[in-house]
């Protein structure tokens, strides 16, 4: 059975690198059928939503999502464009979000003195709850005393689960390190439940070395020295923002893939890039695709199809170590499809 791909291309450049990212699925012979999903914030004019009321229920039957990118705020306050992504992450349980930042060869890097993958990181985020968990509220709105509540909620089970797959993950890596990202000496109950919960389950990993961070210092040295860092853990807001920064010290954004997974696969899991939308720049045919081709390569290999999986990273490798074809962001003047088009004739 062929695996059912939702084709989600969403706004600004999202369809263009979906596209392309597509391409070089059929040129590697992956196994899937695709379904288009035009929801976008154009629905908010007619709608006062970005995607049906029904979306998750329509989603549900698909084994995978590709999705591009969500916002735009010419058409919709961003809070409401991005609720069909958090709605995904939550309804369908992708309590795992997986984010890895590698410095390949033929990439500017724009730290000094650092070599090809002297950076190999992956970023384990919570993906479900913590501080984007929809708890909280406005009062006395339009009056002085105006006020707004946003509660942080973590729970031992969600906390657990995802320090539990992250240390899953370093024990099959090489250096076999995790790094928990926390802020505990200011956040004192939240962030010591995590500490706790992570003094508990590492003692299920005696082969697994692991050390504590707080959010600044790692900010800090993912650009001192990021080569330090092996597998990380972080909540749903430090790892949003610390990924942001991995982007960029291994080329920029058009290099950040992403995966959102349902680990027992209840439910469809989704892949992304992690850049915007870039309004600015849509259709124009000169945004960056790499980070939508590597995040198809993670779908595949999570649904199994790991021969086609490598089969696209060792591709996407090749044609950044060559360095003939790129995109403006990489200081070239190719076009989006000409990525495409190279990395199929590399398949």
């Amino acid at each position: 059975m062929p695996y059912k791909i939702a084709l989600y291309p969403g706004d600004g450049i999202g369809p263009e690198v979906v596209a392309e990212a597509r391409k070089v699925l059929e040129a590697a012979g992956a196994d899937c059928t695709f379904t288009l999903i035009e929801w976008n914030t154009t629905l908010y004019a007619k709608t006062g939503k970005c995607a049906p009321d029904d979306y998750l229920d329509q989603l549900k039957e698909f084994d995978a999502i590709l999705l591009g990118a969500l916002g735009n705020s010419a058409n919709a306050p961003d809070h409401v464009a991005v609720q069909p992504l958090l709605g995904m992450r939550r309804g369908f349980d992708q309590y795992v979000n997986i984010r890895p930042a590698v410095l390949y060869e033929g990439v500017d890097c724009p730290l000094k003195n650092k070599k090809p993958f002297d950076i190999d990181m992956l970023v384990i985020r919570e993906n479900t709850e913590g501080e984007y968990t929809p708890l909280g509220g406005r009062h006395y709105a339009g009056t002085p005393h105006e006020a707004a509540m946003q509660v942080n909620y973590f729970t031992r089970m969600g906390t657990e689960r995802i320090i539990r797959y992250a240390f899953e993950a370093a024990r099959k890596r090489t250096r076999k390190h995790l790094t928990s990202i926390t802020k505990s000496n200011a956040l004192i109950y939240s962030m010591v439940l995590w500490d706790d919960v992570m003094k508990d389950v590492a003692k299920d990993f005696p082969d697994v070395k692991w050390s504590s961070m707080l959010v600044d210092a790692a900010a800090m040295n993912f650009v001192r020295q990021p080569e330090i860092f092996d597998v990380v853990v972080c909540s749903n807001l430090f790892g949003d923002i610390l990924t942001d920064l991995a982007a960029v010290i291994i080329g920029g954004m058009g290099f950040a893939a992403s995966a959102n997974i349902n680990p027992a696969k209840n439910y469809p899991s989704m892949f992304e890039p992690i850049h915007g939308s870039a309004p600015d720049i849509a259709g124009k045919g000169i945004a960056n695709p790499l980070a939508a081709i590597m995040s198809a390569a993670m779908m595949l290999e999570f649904l199994g199809d790991e021969k086609n999986a490598v089969r696209i990273s060792q591709a996407v490798q090749s044609h950044l170590k060559e360095s003939a074809v790129k995109t403006p962001d990489r200081g070239g003047s190719a076009q989006t499809s000409e990525v495409g088009d190279d990395i199929v004739a590399r398949l």
